[in-house]
């Protein structure tokens, strides 16, 4: 592409671009083009003007190289842009903000006295008409207030004051919609699905392929654990899903041959072959919005308690209106005090803070399903972790692998790879990528696979059982036996792994050393949190008395707990909160659900199990803990701003009311500010809560 430059500085340039008239399709592409190049470190692209700044590190011929390259129809470059980017919105909110003002200045200007009265008088039955409604249900809101004060302005002939009443509500009115559906927008991309590969069934055999490759009339398999990546119907199998992503339904809901499943929703439990209906995409935004939109999740009670506060506030302002005017008998005193309420600025600006806070942590790696969420993580004095995958890295590794019973390594991990691979989980995918390491194919020889919770994963082989998991589930659960002679070497494997044993006819075949290294900076994150207010730090883990006392000690926990299964982790929190403690649960792998359902803020690691993330509230990057820290530090600030928020709005508002009464200033000087004020506390509490 022919490009222009206008101007250059160190570090950011400023160019035009040679293609004519620019779509708001195409400034994408090109915006997203340009900042995924590693040297650019933020681009910003004008449709309008066709130019395009660049902030960039390194050499400048690298950005003139990749302006170079660039096309409108380079399919890698389209590939970048999200579904929903934010600019066809933006748009739509500037168009219609330079409407109005341009139609309220050439109203003013052009339009003689009398056709502008008899517009302002037609203009205000839309608010009389609301006020009346309001009424109707014996309710007195904020619309009697406005409705009033229009009423009494056109009633006094003065017209001036009903026009700028009535524009001032309408510029609040357009703000509002705006920042909601800006802020609904940016957290629903960051909450769409992120399904990668899904398990195709292709000549009766199952193939890993990439979401993308999927078409309509493909037939997928989906298990216990694992996210439905695609709208479908099931055409075999049965499964419990759990749909209150989108339905709000608190149970699993059964699917058999014939239903209908949604993507984003999770199987608990079982397996089914879906045959897709639509592909990746279709319709998944728009349910993720309204998910958001009508969701009782994002009213956090502070939320709440501004709202309701705000409902209540009406009758007294409209008794302090009447009483004005019974006292001075003055109706522009008492018109300037209707030109005040509480509830606009509270109902906006308290709202716009929580959400604000919840896009500002998608922003660094932390997806919140709710305001009240980042409330309890405020007030948290309790949080307890998983281990692995968690305190621990979610890529763990195999170390070492022991055989027994005569089979190879190669073998026994073809096999343990073969089964494995088919559930999320961080042990699963160690054997998986070993496996893969190694060059070694593992073609499905197996037959149904499945999964028990906290144990391990059962199937058959050649008519023989293979089961694969702890101590507990292969020797005591099913039963299985050390081969004779080799008990011996069965003692000796080293102590400083954990292990997962695989046998096949109920005898072992072998041991895979899993090798956990802790998480470089999770000693510094616990500390750093008790020192942000947490005074009990608890370690919970379905890993050996050994292994567990090892991190724990390393990391500096308050209490440990091993050895322990899902419904032991779900009794603890439940147990914490009936003594009155905020309790916090981290995990990452379907044994973790229970607890993260269980506890005030259940936070998932990214990398994990499908399920723990769909019932986790709080969803934070696996790349390090220190999201944590962010976390507590955002919702913390977000309590502050609230309270900061509402203290402003009550005090300059009474201020107003006061001064209005008093006869100081004018019933337009005082719709200005307020709604200037109600505007301005928006746009602050729009702000980055950190630096």
């Amino acid at each position: 592409m022919k490009c222009e430059i206008l101007h250059e500085s160190r570090g950011r340039i400023r160019v035009h671009c040679a293609c004519g008239r620019m779509t708001l399709h195409q400034a994408d592409i090109l915006e997203y083009y340009l900042r995924a190049k590693p040297f650019v470190t933020n681009a910003k692209v004008y449709d309008r003007t066709g130019d395009a700044v660049i902030w960039y590190d390194g050499e400048r011929g690298l950005v003139i190289k990749a302006l170079g390259r660039f096309s409108f129809a380079d399919e890698s470059a389209e590939a970048l842009v999200p579904e929903h980017t934010g600019r066809e919105l933006d748009r739509d909110f500037e168009n219609r903000l330079i409407a109005m003002i341009v139609k309220r200045v050439l109203k003013r200007t052009v339009l003689p006295m009398p056709i502008r009265f008899a517009l302002t008088v037609i203009n205000a039955f839309k608010h009389i008409k609301e006020a009346l409604k309001a009424l109707a249900r014996g309710s007195i809101e904020v619309s009697v207030l406005d409705a009033a004060a229009i009423t009494v302005s056109l009633i006094r002939k003065d017209h001036d004051t009903a026009s700028s009443v009535m524009f001032m509500l309408g510029l609040g009115e357009l703000l509002e919609e705006w920042t909601r559906k800006k802020s609904v927008d940016e957290l629903a991309s960051v909450m769409s699905l992120g399904i990668d590969k899904v398990w195709l069934i292709k000549e009766g055999k199952e193939e890993l392929v990439p979401t993308s490759a999927i078409s309509e009339g493909d037939e997928v398999i989906v298990r216990t654990g694992s996210m439905i990546p695609l709208d479908g119907v099931v055409v075999s199998g049965e499964a419990e899903v759990n749909q209150s992503s989108l339905t709000g339904e608190s149970l699993p809901v059964h699917k058999a041959a014939g239903s209908y499943v949604y993507a984003g929703t999770v199987v608990e439990d079982g397996s089914c072959i879906v045959r897709v209906d639509k592909t990746s995409g279709s319709g998944k935004y728009d349910r993720i919005v309204k998910m958001i939109e009508e969701s009782e999740k994002l009213k956090s009670q502070a939320e709440s308690k501004a709202v309701h506060l705000a409902d209540k506030l009406v009758p007294y302002s409209l008794a302090a209106t009447v009483l004005t005017y019974l006292l001075t008998g003055d109706s522009v005193k008492a018109i300037s005090i209707l030109m005040v309420d509480y509830s606009c600025a509270l109902k906006l600006a308290i709202p716009i803070s929580v959400i604000s806070a919840m896009r500002e942590s998608s922003v660094h790696g932390i997806t919140v399903k709710g305001g009240k969420f980042l409330e309890a993580v405020s007030e948290a004095d309790t949080i307890v972790f998983d281990k692995t995958g968690t305190l621990t890295h979610s890529a763990p590794h195999v170390a070492k692998i022991f055989t027994f019973g005569g089979n190879s390594e190669e073998e026994v991990l073809r096999l343990a790879a073969c089964l494995e691979e088919h559930y999320p989980h961080s042990i699963a995918n160690a054997v998986f990528e070993e496996a893969k390491r190694r060059g070694i194919d593992h073609e499905e020889k197996h037959s149904t696979v499945e999964y028990v919770v906290a144990h391990g994963i059962s199937s058959s082989i050649d008519g023989k059982k293979a089961v694969i998991g702890s101590y507990h589930f292969v020797f005591e659960d099913e039963a299985c036996v050390i081969p004779q002679g080799e008990q011996e070497r069965f003692d000796a494997l080293p102590p400083e792994y954990s292990h997962l044993f695989l046998a096949v006819g109920g005898e072992l075949a072998a041991v895979l050393c899993i090798e956990d290294p802790l998480r470089e900076e999770a000693a510094e994150v616990v500390s750093q949190l008790r020192e942000l207010g947490f005074e009990k730090i608890v370690m919970m883990t379905g890993d050996s008395k050994r292994v567990a006392k090892c991190v724990a000690e390393k990391v500096g926990v308050d209490e440990l707990y091993y050895e322990v299964l899902p419904e032991d982790k779900a009794e603890y929190v439940r147990k914490q909160k009936a003594e009155g403690r905020k309790v916090i649960m981290i995990g990452d792998g379907v044994n973790d659900s229970p607890a993260l359902s269980e506890a005030d803020a259940g936070i998932a690691i990214s990398s994990g199990a499908a399920i723990a993330k769909e019932i986790a509230d709080i969803t934070i990057s696996a790349d390090d803990l220190y999201c944590l820290l962010t976390l507590r530090k955002i919702s913390r600030a977000l309590m502050d701003r609230i309270e900061r928020s509402y203290r402003f709005i009550m005090t300059f508002n009474s201020a107003l009311m006061a001064l209005g009464a008093l006869g100081i200033i004018a019933p337009t000087t005082s719709a200005l500010l307020h709604n200037g004020s109600t505007i301005a506390i928006s746009l602050s509490d729009m702000r980055a809560y950190l630096p």
